[in-house]
């Protein structure tokens, strides 16, 4: 370490013009916020090389581009040795030759220069910084600029040269980035790191729509076969030969087993080695007459075909007998697609697996190997569970979730306190699609995979037609129109002869019981709002819609007036507002006049609102009052829905962003200031808040509405308490819930139509 020491003092007159530096800083300071985007570099592998770190700083890359596009700007530093050359997508500005311990100081004094950039991403692996010694540690100490460094590796028990070369890292830089909690705790107490220089971010994956294995299989040649899976760049490392030597006895009980193995040879191996792992792979399954059983795939796969062999995986095999290997991504990538897993004990596996996800088996352990594989093999029920279990525990590290982490650490560190943007994905109705059948929308769905034993109910399909009303009002798309047609036919279904409506419809088209068990009035009210929307837009659909949907209206009246549902007049005001007929204005003008004495009723000083409580779906109430004063110009509904809203938004607006009242604690009249239940939260709820917020920013003008939705509406995007997306962009669902410490995953109708409605607030 002290020649280390004395290196660095030799090269302290680097950028040492404290003038110079001065002025840089206060240019920096004074840049306006508006038209600057601060910068920020990552120094890593980056492809066409091929290795591990480089895969994950590109999907790291690719998912923060897309979900903060207006926060910051990254620009990339690709690491080369000295015999490398790679020609990049983009050219780069800035590179670093790690063979050389002037390209550090070189680079370091670059990046200083650059006003803009305002941090610096390292990514670490030990192997990257062996050939200049102690350029990292030149580098680290000569930049200007904070510093975070992601360890991909963090080896345990070292030796006292290694340790105090990672504490002096630590010193230089704002924080470490581990993947694993194990990682962590070696940092801590082998290391003597302190906890708070540690940043815990998973190892990025990525969301995947569910495919039937079955299609899969047959697309790539392996119908009726049970497919075992491994891949990586391959190595003695991989020690695959513990697979082969496990299939003879898997085969004996499975004979219709296929091990596939995918991955070309690690370049820096084909360097010093050639071949010569992989022939010895050949020979093994050679001596083992394995020929029928195995599959070798050559090739560093495109991603989404990587991806499809991992989907139609039965269990994937992952036998390393490196001890100290932190991090996997390919075991990452494995459990995210739902593959059973059998494991070697690496820190990554024994922090994520459990019986619930998979088996650990000893390292070099062919016959624990094979006993797992038979076990679970034999029960299809129990692969099921483990693949629904892995998609569950993995939800929370995919890319999107993993680029929230990092910009957050951004935002912590940022000199300019960087104000992040989440970026509104495109419109998408494809999950709306796949769960609407002919006859309507299936209300539940498995993750993303539709339960048509759960039935259809009017409130979802009512919804429904008013997503696809306005993305056809939007975008002309014709297959909105089937898609309208479908929803109105199941409200007409629904229609009793009494002008009522039923909700619940079993799988067979037959209405439930539940429907003579439960209160229908919201639900009713629901489907006039539905109708009245269309009528609406009627100009530009088909006439026969418009005259179903005055029928269906005209025919419900007599059973409207008996309703005192407070949400369900609500919907109803909506609705007769939007028909816009003459003739029903006078029991809209009803429905608003016992709101407001509901309003009138309840309100004191501290409570201005129509209940003693609030529950779900409150933001429809002074929604439905400001429609109703658009209706009539009645000045007492416009009063009452601006206050009311006002006392609403000062009960679920939050540091600029939005937690909706929790259905796990409602909030009461008389715990008025206690707001402490945490998760609960609703996509309706948020949904139904940036409809009113659009309504009274298209009435009133004022900014703070239009800036309120987009606070709001970040909330499906992962501006919420746990940090995580509720909108999922791989399959267009929503997902059913924020809960204290997780996201209910399945993307059920009402979460997806929801989200679906506040998205179209916002045409582009």
């Amino acid at each position: 370490m002290s020649d280390f020491k004395t290196d660095i003092n030799m090269n302290k007159n680097i950028n040492s013009d404290v003038e110079e530096k001065t002025k840089r800083q206060s240019v920096q300071n004074n840049k306006s916020t508006i038209n600057y985007k601060p910068e920020i570099i990552f120094i890593s592998t980056f492809p066409p090389k091929v290795c591990g770190i480089a895969t994950y700083c590109h999907d790291l890359i690719q998912s923060l581009k897309l979900k903060f596009r207006d926060s910051f700007s990254i620009i990339i530093c690709p690491m080369e040795t000295e015999d490398e050359s790679f020609q990049y997508e983009e050219n780069p500005e800035y590179r670093l030759n790690t063979s050389d311990a002037i390209s550090y100081l070189e680079l370091a004094d670059k990046i200083n220069k650059n006003d803009n950039i305002q941090m610096v991403m390292l990514q670490h692996e030990f192997g990257f910084f062996t050939e200049a010694k102690n350029g990292l540690l030149l580098f680290l100490q000569n930049i200007e600029k904070d510093i975070i460094i992601t360890f991909h590796t963090v080896l345990p028990k070292p030796d006292r040269e290694l340790k105090e070369k990672v504490k002096e890292i630590s010193r230089l830089v704002k924080s470490i980035i581990v993947m694993t909690g194990i990682s962590a705790d070696i940092l801590v107490n082998d290391y003597d790191i302190s906890s708070d220089k540690i940043t815990m971010i998973p190892h990025g994956t990525h969301l995947l729509p569910f495919i039937d294995k079955i299609s899969l299989k047959a697309k790539y040649g392996f119908k009726d076969k049970k497919v075992l899976s491994t891949f990586g760049l391959l190595g003695s490392g991989k020690n695959i030969e513990t697979t082969l030597e496990a299939l003879p006895e898997i085969i004996s009980e499975n004979p219709d087993v296929m091990f596939l193995i995918i991955g070309k040879t690690h370049p820096g191996i084909i360097k010093y080695e050639g071949e010569k792992y992989r022939v010895f792979l050949h020979d093994t399954v050679k001596r083992l007459h394995l020929e029928k059983h195995t599959y070798f795939i050559n090739k560093y796969l495109p991603l989404d075909e990587l991806l499809d062999y991992l989907q139609l995986t039965n269990i994937y095999l992952f036998t390393s007998k490196d001890r100290n290997q932190a991090v996997s991504g390919t075991f990452s990538y494995a459990i995210s697609c739902g593959c059973p897993i059998v494991s070697t004990p690496i820190p990554h596996a024994l922090e994520i697996l459990n019986e619930d996800l998979g088996i650990i088996i000893d390292f070099e352990a062919p016959k624990q190997l094979a006993a797992a594989v038979n076990r679970l093999l034999e029960n299809e029920i129990v692969q099921e569970k483990l693949r629904s279990n892995s998609l569950e525990k993995m939800a929370p590290t995919a890319w999107e979730n993993s680029s929230i982490s990092h910009a957050l650490l951004f935002q912590q560190f940022s000199k300019d306190k960087m104000t992040l943007h989440y970026t509104f994905p495109m419109i998408n109705l494809s999950h709306i699609k796949n769960m609407t059948t002919d006859f309507g929308m299936i209300q539940f769905s498995k993750i993303n995979k539709p339960d048509i034993d759960s039935g259809y109910t009017l409130d979802d399909n009512a919804r429904a037609m008013i997503v696809a009303c306005r993305h056809y009002e939007l975008n002309r798309d014709e297959s909105d129109l089937d898609l309208i047609s479908t929803y109105l036919e199941l409200i007409k279904f629904c229609q009793q002869p009494d002008g009522s409506f039923l909700n619940y419809i079993n799988q067979h088209k037959e209405f439930a019981k539940q429907n003579y068990e439960t209160n229908l009035e919201d639900s009713n009210g629901r489907a006039i709002w539905a109708l009245g929307y269309l009528l609406s837009i009627k100009t530009i659909l088909p006439q026969q819609f418009s005259d179903e949907a005055d029928s269906i209206i005209e025919k419900s009246l007599s059973s409207i007036e008996s309703i005192h549902s407070t949400r369900a007049m609500a919907f109803i005001i909506k609705g007769l507002h939007y028909q816009n007929s003459e003739s029903n204005i006078p029991l809209l003008k009803k429905l608003a006049n016992r709101l407001v004495k509901m309003y009138q009723h309840e309100k004191h000083k501290d409570w201005h609102w129509f209940e003693s409580y609030l529950t779900y779906g409150n933001s429809v109430l002074p929604e439905a009052l400001l429609c109703a004063w658009i209706t009539t110009q009645d000045e007492m509904y416009k009063q009452v829905a601006n206050e009311s809203f006002k006392f609403l938004l000062s009960k679920i607006f939050i540091k600029g962003g939005i937690k909706v009242i929790s259905n796990k604690g409602w909030l009461q009249k008389e715990t008025v200031k206690s707001t402490e239940s945490i998760g609960g939260e609703q996509p309706i709820d948020v949904a139904y808040t940036i409809l009113t917020l659009s309504t009274f920013y298209k009435v009133f003008k004022d900014e703070k509405y239009s800036q309120m939705m987009v606070n709001a509406f970040s909330w499906f995007l992962g501006k919420n308490h746990l940090h995580q997306i509720i909108y999922n962009p791989a399959t267009g669902g929503c997902y059913d819930g924020l809960e204290e410490k997780n996201v209910n995953l399945n993307q059920g109708a009402e979460s997806t139509v929801s989200y679906l409605m506040a998205r179209l607030c916002f045409s582009k």
